[in-house]
């Protein structure tokens, strides 16, 4: 009897504590308005509040699956919820802090709105004149519309009553859900931001730090009023490592001030930021570079097929054209076999290099066509390669079997020889930019990975097409002449082209890396040399074992220089009498007195670029122009790698050299010249001036 009336006794003085501390939950979310469709209720982030101190009240909607609300621009339909607060003398509220909303198709309209659970947060400041043991009472009158087949409209009555306290005291139950959508909130845009627009269409363009592949993903603006986009609309996106650019399609009257809005990005795990914006519409609309796929395809397919005729394809038509000789009077299957290995090789390079590529930018590095070639151990590596090439052409050593004196030809060059050039072909072809290979490339780079991959295999196709084509027609090999004695005088005749080359690519490294980098160039090419010449004394020997054995150990020393050119720092770009160097401070420097500004940006190892130069920018015709009208020639010199001068290729949509820009007096943005140039060409540029 004792022991319970004890307990009865605990009990009756808990029951009242427990109370008491239930009472500050009850406060923190009002009684809820439900449906089969939606929970609705007011919820606040304190459990107490304290005299003029700011805290946060807000409609919480907790929405059944397959069910919607809306944003504050609710898109092609709907409409945004309303919350009206009523507080007592001396308390004011500011708007709804609107969370960045999901994209929400339905039939043929896309609604912008929320699914799953979403808070739309008020800040409210209550008087100072309040004192503790006083109560604060919030009242809402609120209203919201959820769709799913059917759209219904929903509205409540809310209250919510909090204690005054000295201090404010923060809720358990509200501020884990205000701290959520805090991260929900967009921020203040970190980027610089412009906007061009036109009849039907817009674009946004941000430049700046964090910009990049790894970084983004997906983006995505919702604008802040309707009746401004064609909300059905893709909107294309343009990522360059500190650029972004989306193109946006206008509704048919619409003609805005500004872009106003919320951009969201989302990173590749699905993490999504947002940033509010507003800017000017000025200028022109700024591409995204996204043309169709099968756009895209076409013009790398016709790249390809010009590759074959730019110079630095040159010496590979040395190899075409002893695989070409052999094949005369040759049997149609063994044709066939060699035009589809040739073809496999040039495709399986760029399908390595398309890969790289799309890695690399994943990664959020900046890396474009012939970017290889901006690291002089490449650089180093290729002319060692080409000099080996030559050296087998001139008859010092053969590859897979042994010569004899006097023989007429280092035998038929079979499958793996053909693959083997087909691949050097693209390695020798990379310096060079035919037309249609920039629209195409940029295109490609910004696509997702497999249009990428499918582009530059189009690219390859073009550049094996005519080889290709004996595959197909292999009757074409039997025009030509019967080999025999003339085959070994022609072989060794090809062989300077390729020593030409080798001699190029070390007048690259000496721009590159200066007086060293042609010191370890030359001392690998001599290493290399010995070491091949070696392996054709002991082929002619016989002694196969030892002549690889030496062949080996040149390429090992040869190779343990690459990375003494690696760490060799970079060269100043040669002062140039005709052209001073670029900087973007000097382009704005110039723009803004007046002045008509050329910009040449060029690598000494493009040989577009060096022929270009030769051909149209030193005519004495063009620079008698320059000098007439003043125009400030500036060279940007890209040879290893300049990241300014990387961030101006991304910035006209180009992933390589040659690029040139002419801005006229007063103009806004530079006209893009072609990348094959002529006198005509450049004088026509600057009369349109």
């Amino acid at each position: 009897m004792l022991r319970r009336t004890a307990l009865l006794l605990g009990l009756s003085l808990a029951i009242p504590a427990i109370g008491a501390a239930l009472a500050p939950a009850r406060a923190m979310e009002s009684a809820a308005i439900q449906s089969s469709r939606a929970t609705v209720t007011l919820v606040a982030d304190v459990a107490a509040v304290a005299p003029g101190q700011d805290f946060q009240a807000g409609l919480r909607l907790r929405l059944a699956p397959g069910w919607h609300s809306y944003w504050k621009n609710a898109g092609d339909a709907g409409a945004a919820p309303e919350l009206a607060l009523a507080l007592p003398e001396g308390a004011s509220a500011g708007p709804i802090a609107w969370p960045a909303p999901e994209r929400i198709p339905y039939g043929p309209l896309v609604n912008y709105g929320y699914t799953g659970e979403v808070l739309l947060p008020v800040r409210v400041s209550p008087p100072a004149s309040l004192a503790p043991g006083e109560v604060l009472t919030l009242r809402a009158e609120a209203t919201w519309l959820v769709c799913a087949d059917v759209c219904i409209p929903e509205e409540g009555s809310f209250s919510l009553t909090l204690p005054v306290a000295d201090t404010a005291v923060p809720s358990p139950l509200g501020a884990p859900l205000f701290e959520a959508t805090e991260a929900q909130l967009p921020r203040a845009l970190p980027w610089a931001a412009r906007a061009g627009g036109e009849a039907g269409r817009a674009s946004l363009t941000l430049a700046g730090t964090g910009l990049a592949g790894a970084a983004v993903r997906e983006a995505f603006f919702f604008p802040a009023e309707p009746g401004v986009l064609d909300n059905t609309a893709p909107q294309p996106m343009q990522l360059r490592d500190g650029s972004l650019t989306l193109d946006l399609t206008l509704l048919p009257d619409a003609a805005p001030a500004a872009l106003a809005g919320t951009l969201v990005l989302q990173d590749g795990g699905g993490q999504r930021a947002a940033f509010d914006l507003a800017v000017p519409l000025s200028g022109p609309v700024e591409a995204a570079g996204t043309l169709p796929l099968w756009h895209a395809l076409l013009l790398a397919l016709a790249g390809g097929l010009v590759l074959n005729l730019m110079p630095c394809v040159f010496p590979v038509l040395a190899m075409k054209a002893m695989a070409l000789a052999r094949m005369g009077g040759a049997a149609r299957g063994e044709i066939r076999l060699h035009a589809a290995a040739y073809t496999a090789g040039v495709l399986a390079s760029f399908a390595a290099i398309g890969g790289l590529l799309v890695a690399l930018r994943a990664a959020g590095m900046a890396a474009g066509w012939g970017f290889q070639f901006t690291e002089p151990a490449f650089v180093a590596a290729m002319a060692w390669l080409v000099l080996a090439v030559g050296l087998n052409l001139s008859g010092v050593f053969a590859l897979g079997r042994t010569v004899g004196a006097g023989q007429a030809l280092a035998g038929r060059g079979g499958a793996l020889g053909a693959f083997a050039t087909g691949g050097l072909a693209v390695l020798l072809a990379t310096p060079c930019t035919a037309p249609f290979m920039a629209a195409a490339l940029g295109a490609a780079l910004v696509m997702p990975p497999a249009a990428t991959m499918a582009v530059f295999l189009a690219l390859g196709l073009g550049l094996a097409a005519p080889y290709a084509l004996l595959g197909l027609l292999p009757g074409l090999a039997r025009a030509l002449p019967r080999p025999g004695p003339w085959m070994e005088r022609l072989r060794q005749a090809l062989s300077f082209p390729m020593y030409a080359t080798a001699a190029w690519l070390i007048w690259v490294l000496a721009v590159q890396a200066g007086p060293d980098g042609v010191l370890f160039g030359l001392a690998g090419a001599v290493v290399l040399a010995a070491g091949l010449w070696g392996l054709g004394l002991a082929q002619r020997a016989g002694a196969r074992i030892a002549g690889v054995t030496a062949a080996g150990l040149a390429v090992l020393v040869a190779l343990a220089l690459l990375p003494r050119l690696s760490a060799a720092p970079a060269v100043a770009a040669a002062a140039d009498a005709q052209a001073e160097a670029w900087s973007a401070a000097r382009v704005a420097e110039l723009r803004a007195a007046g002045r008509p500004v050329f910009v040449n940006a060029t690598a000494a190892w493009c040989i577009t670029c060096q022929v270009n130069e030769r051909v149209a920018l030193r005519a004495a015709a063009v620079q008698d122009a320059f000098a007439a009208q003043g125009v400030a020639y500036l060279k940007a010199d890209w040879t290893r790698g300049d990241p300014a001068i990387s961030a101006l290729l991304r910035d006209q949509g180009r992933d390589g050299v040659p690029l040139y820009l002419f801005w006229a007096p007063g103009a806004a943005t530079p006209r893009v010249l072609p990348q094959i140039l002529t006198e005509d060409v450049v004088l026509q540029a600057l009369a349109g001036a």
